[in-house]
């Protein structure tokens, strides 16, 4: 009898499998029992389908699971688990609370140091300043984007940049772009006890931004630096949006516009006298900053900036630039001192120009001088002389003592007081009507004429004085011009002997050019005075446009007696006789006068050099347009107002009634006597 081979290992056989393949469990307390291997007519895979296993690892002779059989889940214990949490916890609390005693008591100022880089900083927002323009819309003064340049003094300080020399290193990089000094700008950059210094205003916006691309490459040169040992010297450079005026026609109406200053506010002209209108109200904004660069994440508390209103003037572009060129151009010529042209719609009173020369570019005013910002037509006082006798001659018509057509026997001289008064040319006697007198300007006759006034010459004094008053002498124009002048006429029991016989030809008083124009303007509108204008209206923020008030208005003469002397005016343009030939317009009926004075030198006080003047209105039947030529002491060629004045004012007028399209009137001229005892067509 055969015996059964022993397992490889030498171990006891484990007992066969159930038939059943149920139900069998491993007991670990008992030994296993041999397994049968298969025999020799068995085959391997035959006793694989009956419950073989793989080979597993044995503990301790321990059984299987049985087949199908849940497999018996053990909890592992969680107390260590829990217990290393918890400690884990009280160390991150205990660093947390040694590190913040150490913030807030041990290193406290030291952090307080550093966090004042880190603040919020308030800047202003400047309003945008209004627009001026021409009464075709058209812009004298306009705002253009600028930046005003500023540094944050702190950011350069030693403790901040690692290094000394943080404010020379910046000035010496901006010099060059801000066109500075390098020590201006480095002593701004080191001033202490501010976080706010202004290195630069009204830069423009390739300034700004070649100083941001400087910036941004310094940034990165740090940022990139080993350690970050390269220090950024401009961090705390900064920018704020400040707008900049600007003035497209340069020198056209400069010293009617005036300019604005570095401040932003209104330094001469209209821009200081409409500062208020025109520069709105300024807003501003607040924000974290760090470093030099705004926090974006830390919130913006901005007022918005009110923007100013704009402001529509009077003036016709065209038409300044017209009496503009002209005045300059006679100045040149006539070496002259100054000179000035208004021109005015003698139906509204509005001023279509108001020119001086010589003037300046408001765009760069570091070449002009302090005495050429002001308007010299509103801001000079002088004496008119002989275009002041059209008021004398109102007063005598006015009041009935003659008529154009009454005779007036001029001698060579006329002695009154303590002096002999003469013509300005040596003549035998005269026999002139008082449209004569006028024509030919004859100061003698103008003091006969006025003679007559008054039964008494303090009452015929008292009397032309009222007219001269009611013309608007010695009183303000309407316009509230900064620097305007009343001109001066003294009350009449205080003319002295002279005074009371130079007044009525004009000299011993004085007054401006819109004044002396204003006298033409009243004459041509009836002889109904309307006080100047230079704004037409406003238009506000809100998009609405606001009509400026009515002009004050007043009557001065009738208007029999304007239209009266408005005749005897056309005589001295178009008589030959008269002393205003040269301002003839072809075409057009032109009325007109000379005025030649002697100018009171405003350095001595006393008479030096002349004042060449004309006056006068076309169509001189239909007046629309008065202009009004000044100019003080030439000094080359004639200095008769007929020499230096008269071309003026042709082209002027010839300009302007072209550029109105007012049309010649067809009617035949005034023709009234100038010699006594002969018709005009003798």
């Amino acid at each position: 009898m055969s015996q059964r081979p022993r397992e490889p290992d030498g171990g006891a056989r484990r007992s066969p499998r159930p038939a059943s393949g149920k139900g069998r469990t491993a007991d670990r307390s008992r030994t296993a029992k041999p397994r049968r291997v298969p025999g020799p007519g068995r085959s391997a895979p035959a006793a694989a389908t009956r419950g073989a296993r793989p080979p597993a690892a044995r503990r301790g002779g321990g059984a299987r699971p049985p087949r199908g059989g849940a497999a018996r889940l053990r909890l592992v214990n969680p107390r260590p688990r829990l217990r290393l949490v918890a400690v884990g916890l009280t160390l991150v609390m205990l660093v947390f609370t040694v590190r913040l005693l150490q913030v807030q008591a041990v290193d406290a100022s030291a952090y307080a140091d550093k966090a004042a880089v880190n603040r919020y900083i308030t800047v202003p927002l400047a309003a945008e300043r209004g627009t001026i323009s021409a009464r075709d819309g058209s812009a004298l003064a306009s705002t253009v984007d600028a930046h005003d340049i500023t540094a944050d003094p702190y950011l350069f300080s030693p403790e901040q940049t690692k290094i000394d020399d943080a404010p020379e290193r910046a000035a010496g990089l901006l010099a060059p772009l801000l066109d500075k000094k390098p020590a201006e700008l480095a002593e701004k950059l080191s001033r202490q006890g501010t976080r706010y210094v202004l290195l630069a205003r009204q830069q423009t916006p390739q300034t700004w931004r070649k100083i941001k691309k400087l910036k941004a490459r310094l940034a990165d040169e740090a940022a990139a630096a080993p350690g970050g040992g390269k220090p950024d010297v401009l961090a705390g450079i900064y920018q704020e949006k400040h707008a900049k005026r600007v003035y497209p026609n340069k020198e056209l109406a400069a010293t009617v516009l005036g300019f604005v200053n570095s401040a932003g506010k209104g330094g001469a002209g209209l821009e200081a006298k409409l500062n208020g209108t025109l520069a709105g109200e300024d807003g501003k904004v607040t924000y974290a900053q760090s470093g030099g660069r705004q926090v974006p994440t830390a919130g913006v508390r901005e007022q918005a900036a009110e923007p100013g209103s704009d402001v529509e003037l009077t003036l016709d572009r065209d038409i300044q630039w017209s009496a503009q060129q002209a005045i300059s151009d006679q100045v040149a010529a006539s070496h002259a001192d100054s000179g000035y042209v208004v021109v005015q719609d003698t139906r509204t009173g509005q001023l279509l120009a108001m020119a001086s020369a010589p003037g300046f570019d408001p765009n760069d005013i570091r070449g002009a001088t302090v005495d050429s910002f002001g308007s010299p037509a509103v801001q000079d006082a002088y004496e008119p002389g002989s275009t002041s006798k059209v008021m004398s001659m109102a007063a005598v018509l006015e009041e009935g003592k003659a008529t154009p057509r009454t005779a007036v026997t001029v001698p060579n001289r006329l002695k009154r007081a303590d002096r002999s008064f003469a013509d300005d040319i040596d003549h035998p006697t005269w026999h002139l009507t008082l449209n004569g007198v006028l024509a030919k300007s004859s100061n003698i006759g103008t003091i006969l004429a006025t003679e007559q006034l008054g039964s008494t010459q303090q009452q015929a004094n008292k009397v032309l004085h009222r007219y001269l008053r009611k013309f608007g002498i010695g009183r303000p124009t309407g316009l509230g011009f900064p620097g305007e002048t009343d001109g001066l006429l003294a009350e009449p029991g205080k003319w002295s002997a002279s005074q009371q016989y130079t007044i009525p030809f004009g000299q011993g008083l004085s007054l401006n050019a819109v004044q002396a124009a204003s006298i033409y303007s009243t004459i041509a509108n009836g002889g109904e005075r309307i006080a100047p204008t230079l704004v037409r209206g406003t238009t506000g923020p809100d998009g609405h446009f606001r009509p400026a008030g009515a002009p004050d208005k007043r009557r001065v003469v009738s208007e029999k007696t304007a239209k009266t002397l408005a005749r005897m005016l056309e005589s001295v343009v178009s008589d030959m006789e008269g002393t205003g030939t040269t301002a003839k317009i072809p075409g057009y009926r032109v009325a007109g006068k000379t005025g030649t004075a002697n100018r009171v030198d405003p350095e001595t006080g006393r008479y030096h050099g002349y004042t060449s003047s004309f006056a006068g209105f076309a169509p001189a039947d239909k007046p629309r347009i008065t202009v009004y030529c000044a100019v003080q002491n030439p000094k080359k060629g004639s200095y008769f107002g007929s020499d230096v004045c008269g071309p003026v004012y042709k082209k002027v007028m010839k300009f302007s009634l072209k550029t109105l399209q007012i049309p010649p009137t067809g009617a035949e001229p005034a023709k009234l006597p100038v010699l006594a005892g002969k018709s005009r067509d003798d």
